[in-house]
């Protein structure tokens, strides 16, 4: 999977539990759609799909350690972070740092300087529309 399909199912992800989470937290919600549009920005090139994934991993590993320290587990009175929630913001943070930092998983490596031999003019004489068939086989235009 290229880091830019990441960018999106993360995007998709946050941005379904942001409208789900509207009745019941807002903040929490809030900062679940910002980070679903900039998935869906980042998925589009738009904006960084490393730089995304990179913050992703760095925002949710701050959230899985906050919530094992006992006394921040409900981040100041905003969400509640502790129970399974740490595993999911653990989990998502070892994801997006696997993607992060794999430079083999976007479309800038396949990007090369060096040209491909299939892309390499080569002269052909004359086409199939003036009498030349397949360059493999013996030319059509000659007299039997």
């Amino acid at each position: 999977m290229r880091i830019e399909t990441f960018a999106l199912f993360c995007g998709v992800a946050c941005l379904s539990l942001g409208l789900l989470g509207l009745p019941v937290n807002l903040p929490d919600s809030v900062v679940y759609l910002a980070i679903g549009a900039w998935g869906i920005t980042a998925w589009r090139r738009q904006t960084s799909p490393r730089v995304f994934s990179a913050t992703l991993a760095a925002l949710f590993a701050a959230l899985a350690v906050i919530g094992l320290v006992p006394g921040l587990t409900a981040l100041f009175g905003l969400s509640p972070l502790d129970g399974v929630d740490i595993w999911l913001h653990g989990g998502t943070a070892a994801l997006a740092a696997y993607f992060a930092w794999r430079p083999e998983l976007s479309l800038e490596h396949r990007a090369s300087s060096t040209p491909d031999r299939r892309e390499k003019d080569l002269p052909v004489g004359e086409d199939r529309r003036r009498g030349h068939g397949d360059r493999r086989l013996p030319s059509t235009t000659e007299e039997i």
